[in-house]
């Protein structure tokens, strides 16, 4: 009996540069996001900040807001 394959996607680690761009916001204020522990979740490999863009697209979406909830 032949198992199936098991497909294992992951996604590109992105830089600061292209999170800042994809955000439209400065690498500066991405990274006092970092600092503050604030903006979206990332990854320190060899001391550079790496994002995985499913992740910052979950924190994103995490920040939504409906107007109707808040009255």
């Amino acid at each position: 009996m032949n198992e199936p394959e098991l497909t294992v996607t992951v996604s590109p680690l992105m830089d600061s540069r292209e999170i800042a761009a994809y955000l439209k916001v400065s690498e500066s204020t991405l990274s006092r996001w970092r600092s503050a522990g604030q903006g979206p979740p990332f990854l320190r490999l060899g001391g550079i900040a790496r994002y995985r863009i499913e992740a910052v697209d979950a924190w994103l979406a995490g920040l939504e807001h409906d107007d109707a909830a808040e009255g």
